[in-house]
């Protein structure tokens, strides 16, 4: 990722990235934004940058005839808060067995 700054050739500092002048931009030259905030995949949440408790895993699909790995994933991301309740366990087998939120709309 390249940050460019419009204004100058100075190096950016803090105040710069509240500036709408300074763009992300990646190896294509496309703009993309500055921050990307993660969804919890059972609550629907935004996942905070400062939620120090919430994971982010992929589990791999497996051929049912031959048992191997196919090379595809599904990622998980769990929030702290979802953690914290102690419903984690429960949130990941159903995202990856059934593939439906059913038990968070039953509560």
């Amino acid at each position: 990722m390249i940050l460019t700054r419009h204004a100058s050739n100075c190096p950016p500092s803090v105040a710069d990235f509240k500036n709408p002048l300074v763009t992300m931009q990646n190896e294509n030259k496309e703009i993309v934004d500055l921050y990307i905030p993660r969804k919890c995949s059972w609550t629907n949440r935004l996942i905070e940058a400062k939620d120090k408790a919430s994971v982010q895993f992929a589990v791999g699909d497996i051929d049912p005839a031959s048992g191997l790995y196919t090379g595809d994933t599904k990622t998980i991301a769990i929030a702290g808060y979802v953690r914290h309740h102690s419903e984690s366990d429960m949130a990941v087998w159903h995202l990856h067995t059934k593939g439906t939120r059913s038990a968070a709309t039953q509560k």
